[in-house]
């Protein structure tokens, strides 16, 4: 409201201070634990990219020359391929499987809330605990999978332990953690509205073209949703490096993340791993926005003008 000619303008009534004031105050804690525990570190990690800093050292300006050298750098391009391999595998196998497991426990059938719950029950275990209980499996001595294998009269692999075998085996294993995306694919699932299926029905349209006519289009914000949320946390991918293999063999495991820490802390470079961690955010800020941008092709929204 803005005050007429000739009149003082309207001031703000207590209730209205009081109310602001305590707004203020209750979104501080938030507001500082960001600036504190975001912000901060994101600037110091950029300030940091552009030095030559050694663990217990000092800091000395070194300009651009983190980011040129990673051109330069055989490592980091290994480790880019890599993360980028097993993105390409890992995404849309998580995506099939939940989908797949989704569809199948959204149907009206007797047990159904103890096979949703036996189907998210791996995403509770702790994330060494799965590793642990992957590098068993994955042994090629007396592992579960080999043995299994044994069994059917079929050759072994390596798994984790070869060379080509390395990054495919961990593919596999990143469909062990499918809960969370099977439950969001489920809410999505029941979102569908049961009219659209009765008009296909009604127009002679079996199983397949209910599929496909109605569940996959209104599914489509489901998907995107799951795809970029699969895609930034594959770019992300540690903990297999860490306790299963250490990069290896041969570097075939070596994931971004994993050759920053090891940049960081273990050869003490904090200037180049800041560098490493500012390109891997721009990276996923690239591929974010790409992925936005390409949505508008295929992802159907239920409400006109909603994208």
């Amino acid at each position: 409201m803005t005050a007429s000619p000739g009149r003082p303008a309207p001031t703000m009534s207590g209730q209205r201070r009081l109310e602001r004031r305590w707004g203020v105050i209750l979104a501080l804690p938030a507001i500082v634990g960001f600036v504190v525990f975001t912000a901060g570190p994101m600037i110091a990690s950029f300030l940091f990219s552009l030095t030559d800093w050694q663990i217990g050292g000092t800091p000395s300006p070194v300009g651009l020359a983190n980011y040129t050298a990673l051109a330069r750098d055989e490592l980091f391009l290994k480790s880019l391929g890599t993360t980028t391999y097993y993105t390409l595998g890992a995404v849309p196998l998580v995506l099939l499987v939940s989908f797949a497991v989704a569809m199948l426990l959204n149907q009206k059938a007797r047990g159904l809330a103890v096979w949703r719950t036996i189907f998210y029950l791996p995403t509770l275990v702790p994330a060494i605990a799965n590793v642990v209980l992957w590098l068993w499996i994955f042994n090629p001595d007396f592992g579960l999978l080999n043995a299994l294998l044994r069994q059917g009269g079929l050759p072994t692999s390596q798994w984790i332990y070869g060379v080509d075998s390395a990054i495919p085996s961990l593919i596999v294993m990143s469909t062990w953690g499918f809960g969370n995306t099977m439950v969001i694919f489920l809410a999505g699932l029941q979102g569908v509205p049961r009219h659209l299926y009765e008009a296909v029905s009604i127009d002679g349209g079996g199983a397949w073209r209910r599929f496909w006519h109605v569940t996959l289009p209104m599914m489509t914000p489901t998907i995107f949703y799951n795809l970029v949320v699969g895609v930034v946390g594959t770019f992300q991918v540690f903990n297999q490096a860490y306790v299963m293999t250490e990069g290896g063999p041969d570097n075939a495991t070596l994931f971004y993340v994993y050759y920053l820490f090891r940049k960081a802390f273990r050869e003490s470079e904090m200037g180049y791993a800041s560098a490493l961690a500012w390109v891997l955010f721009m990276i996923i800020m690239v591929v974010t926005f790409l992925m936005f941008r390409n949505a508008r092709r295929w992802v159907h929204y239920e409400m006109a003008g909603a994208r």
